[in-house]
């Protein structure tokens, strides 16, 4: 991941999505919350999830992606270990030759993306972001799709 030098109250405020004084409120506040800054944002009522994930693909260099009517390679998901998608929050979205596309929540989860990273056994991990609401939405059919295979193996 190429990380830009921006904060991202600084790329927000640059895209005119909140003011300098809206920032500095936030900033106060994660004084005394330690709340990250983007979950601050959102919970007053300043930005979007959606301006958000977009301020944050720009900082981190990481794609936006919607996850809704996507396709869903169910032989992909499969080779990823449950706990990487239902506790990291790291949903395989495709494959190409040499890299795998993983959907994720936080770019500064070095856990969920190591974990991830290794779920793609040896290819490229690319990042995209989702939102929250994308992601649930995903864990949900993953979750539908485990309860049919295993039903289907009883049979």
């Amino acid at each position: 991941m190429k990380r830009s030098d921006k904060k991202l109250g600084a790329i927000l405020v640059e895209k005119k999505i909140i003011s300098a004084s809206q920032l500095d409120n936030a900033i106060s506040e994660q004084e005394f919350t330690r709340e990250f800054i983007g979950a601050i944002l959102i919970k007053k009522g300043y930005v979007s999830e959606r301006d958000l994930l977009n301020a944050l693909s720009e900082q981190f260099g990481i794609p936006f992606y919607s996850l809704k009517d996507i396709y869903i390679d169910w032989g992909l998901v499969e080779k990823f270990n449950p706990s990487t998608i239902l506790e990291n929050k790291c949903f395989p979205v495709k494959r190409e030759k040499d890299s795998i596309t993983i959907a994720i929540l936080n770019p500064l989860d070095a856990w969920a993306l190591k974990k991830a990273e290794d779920g793609a056994r040896g290819l490229a991990a690319k990042f995209v972001l989702v939102s929250q609401s994308d992601m649930e939405e995903a864990i949900k059919r993953y979750k539908q799709f485990m309860r049919r295979s295993a039903s289907d193996m009883l049979e």
